[in-house]
């Protein structure tokens, strides 16, 4: 099983790791530990590098296979072997930009959910641009200003971010802890992390993200469409 550094420090660049697994088929490695996030949430993998031996790889792609993580490595030099061992090297600039982001949804979803009591339907992002779906009948502009001026009230918050790591019969006892119109949390998943935005959002989450809202950025929402009869879309970007 490999170790998800990124669960307890979004912020950690570089990390030294084991190599554990070798799948030439797919020219990937598995690590004892890893900081890259290998997507999921609607947030994409990490990009970076692994250094073994002297030789640096690219890292192209991060994905998860079960308990392990795969790096798939670009180049065409040979893949290390099983027991040496390797720094992994974040492309931190990129992986910064999404955790900005993921919190910025985050805001929204808090301040949707407080403000109308809307449930998310969906999300995706990119760095520092993303959309989110919601359950409303109707939006107009009007109302899309209004949640534009809140989430940015709770940027210039300054609200503190918390990561938990909590027995899923604890986590369930929190009122509203998904936020989603579907439970996606598999039942076999018997730890539950949770995300909290002081003062305005908690919820189940796995993904990156920065420590104080402040350091998001300013939010802009760029667009909003109908996708459903009682589903809506809101586009944002980060400035």
């Amino acid at each position: 099983m490999t170790l998800l550094l990124y669960q307890t420090d979004s912020y950690l660049k570089e990390f030294s790791a084991e190599i554990t697994g070798v799948d030439n088929s797919m020219r990937a490695v598995t690590l004892n530990q890893t900081a890259f996030y290998p997507g999921g949430g609607g947030q994409p993998c990490d990009f970076g590098s692994l250094t073994v031996e002297g030789v640096t790889y690219p890292v192209t792609q991060v994905k998860k296979h079960g308990t392990e993580i795969l790096h798939i490595l670009g180049g065409e030099a040979p893949l290390p072997a099983v027991g040496t061992l390797a720094t992994g090297q974040l492309d931190w600039d990129r992986r910064y930009a999404l955790m900005r982001t993921h919190t910025a949804l985050h805001i929204l979803c808090g301040c949707v959910f407080r403000d109308y009591g809307a449930l998310v339907t969906g999300g995706n992002m990119d760095p520092l641009q993303g959309r989110m779906d919601f359950e409303f009948e109707t939006l107009r502009a009007e109302l899309v200003g209004e949640i534009e001026a809140a989430v940015n009230r709770e940027v210039s918050a300054a609200r503190e971010v918390r990561v938990n790591i909590l027995p899923r019969e604890v986590a369930f006892q929190i009122p509203d802890l998904i936020r989603t119109k579907i439970n996606l949390l598999p039942e076999d998943i018997r730890e539950v992390r949770t995300v909290e935005i002081v003062g305005l959002d908690l919820q189940a989450d796995g993904g990156t993200h920065v420590r104080n809202t402040a350091e998001v950025g300013q939010i802009r929402v760029t667009d909003y469409k109908s996708k459903g009869a009682i589903n809506k879309r809101i586009y944002i970007e980060i400035l």
